[in-house]
Parts: structure tokens; sequence; C-alpha cells
């Protein structure tokens, strides 16, 4: 079994800039994660990132990995399963292999919320999708609801008037609550109509969406639904660490990251913070690896 100073678990940009400050700290370091950028991958434009006026989330996921492998910074692709406490550290269990580790820093991100109601499931990839970016294209000339009014759910809906005839955008409050240059943009794009103050109650069909129920009586004609309803931080494999959270489920730690657990740091959007934005991520990552750093030369 593999042994490490550090182990960075989950590679998006809090886990990422915390694998390059690693390394430059000269630490024994291995990040595992499914993929380099995790949700990044699934974001279509940003335009608020240092260096780059716009970028896709897919493209500076590719930026992030370059930077790790010039640095040599060697990476797991293996899912967590599990994080035990050991008298010398923490035992991390993947999907691949077991391996041992002095300090952590958890950084898994979030997982998307689900609405919870029937028809969801059963037409998961058959017209209910959680990704705009993987599947807009498969609905080209159709019309589509997104659900949601943050910042994701309106980049999707302007991602989806590239492909799709007619886009619904279904949210619960009386304005989106999206930043104001992605709300102006979707109240003044034609293709774009939104719902306020309604959810949606059911999704139909027979083998694939064919239309959706409103809590105003309304039904709409659809042949896709984009879920944008938020996200929950995810911290199933640290469960048994007894991490304190909040009561959305994300972890507590100070300024410098540290968690209740001696040796367990946490940084990005599974932690307790003001932003989830991947530049607050980043910064987070490089505080959680100066404070491992710290922690293992002490």
């Amino acid at each position: 079994m593999k042994k490490y100073e550090l182990v960075i678990c989950g590679g998006g940009p809090a886990g990422v800039t915390a694998g390059i400050y690693a390394k430059r700290y000269n630490l024994n370091v291995l990040i595992i994660t499914k993929t380099i950028g995790g949700l990044l991958n699934e974001m279509h434009d940003i335009e608020n990132y240092p260096g780059f006026s716009r970028i896709t989330g897919a493209e500076l996921a590719v930026k992030f990995e370059e930077h790790l492998k010039a640095l040599e910074v060697p990476v797991m692709h293996a899912e967590i399963i599990k994080i035990e406490k050991t008298q010398e550290g923490f035992l991390i269990k993947t999907t691949s292999e077991e391996v041992k580790a002095k300090a952590i820093i958890i950084a898994f991100g979030t997982s998307k919320r689900k609405l919870g109601i029937p028809g969801e499931e059963e037409f998961k990839g058959k017209g209910v999708s959680y990704c705009a970016t993987c599947d807009a294209a498969f609905f080209k000339g159709k019309t589509v609801a997104v659900v949601g009014g943050n910042d994701s759910a309106a980049e999707a809906a302007l991602l989806l008037t590239e492909h799709a005839e007619k886009v619904f955008v279904i949210y619960r409050g009386k304005k989106l609550r999206a930043t104001p240059i992605l709300t102006e943009k979707v109240y003044s794009n034609p293709k774009i109509k939104v719902i306020h103050e309604t959810v949606i109650t059911e999704i139909l069909g027979k083998d694939f969406v064919e239309k959706i129920k409103l809590s105003n009586g309304e039904e709409l004609e659809v042949q896709g639904v984009f879920i944008e309803a938020g996200s929950l931080p995810s911290t199933e494999p640290v469960a048994e660490l007894e991490i304190k959270t909040d009561e959305s489920g994300a972890i507590i730690t100070d300024e410098w990251m540290k968690t209740n657990i001696p040796g367990a740091f946490a940084a990005g959007d599974v932690r307790k913070g003001l932003l989830r934005q991947v530049i607050t991520a980043a910064a987070d990552g490089a505080i959680a690896a100066t404070s491992a750093f710290k922690y293992l030369r002490t």
C-alpha cells in the first residue's frame, strides 16, 4: 500500500491548486479524482477568471491538467469510496486501490441537487439532464425547460438557445437571482421565456420527455428538462470522520481551511464559504496546501 504525506481528495479548481502548491512545497502528494476539473467541465463560458476574458470550463480544465503535468504532480483517476482515520493519519479507499496519508485536503466539490418529483428519475438520460454543456446539442430545434434562477441556470438557458428553438426558464422566485449581466441576457433573449413563481410538479412522457406539469396549473410540451436547482456538498466519503458541517452539509473550517479533525483540511465548494466560484475555490486550495505543509512540518 502506497503512503503519502498529503492526499488531495478531488481534482476541481481547489484540488488542482492545492496540488500545485503542495508540489512547490516539495510534499509527497497525490491527487485522487475521477476527472481533472470536476464540474468545471460542465461550465460553458467563464468570463470572470483572471487571465482569460472568455474560456469554456472544459478548456480551463485542460489548462489545469497541463499545469499539473508540467510540475509532475501525480494523479490517480479513481473515485474515493471512503476515508477512515488511523493512528498514523488517514486511509483512503478508492475504486482502484487503497492509499495512506498523514494529512488530507477534502475538495470533493458539490453534486447537483435533484427536484425529487415524479418522472425525474424515470426520464434521466431520456430528456432529463443535469448538464447543458454535455447535452445541449441533442436538442437542436426542440423545446426545452430549464429549472432554476441562479448563474448556472442562466448560463444553461443561454447555451441552449444556440441549439433549441424555444427555452422556458422555470423559477420559483419573482426575479432571477443570477448576476445582473446574465439576468439581462436571459430576459432580452427572444428564444427564452421566463415563468416566475412556479415549479415543475411532474415530468411526463412515454419513452422520452414529452411535457411538464407546473404548480400554476399549466402544462408545457417540452422534449428536454435541464435541472439547475443548486447543489449539495459532496461529503459522503468522509461521513465516518465526524467532521463538523453546517445545516446544508457544508464542511466548517477556519480561515486556514482546518476542520475539527487534526490533519484534515477542506477547500472549495465542499466547505462553508461566502462564494462558490472558480477563483475562490482556487484560493481555498492554496491556503489548504499551505496549512497542510505547516501541519506536516511542525
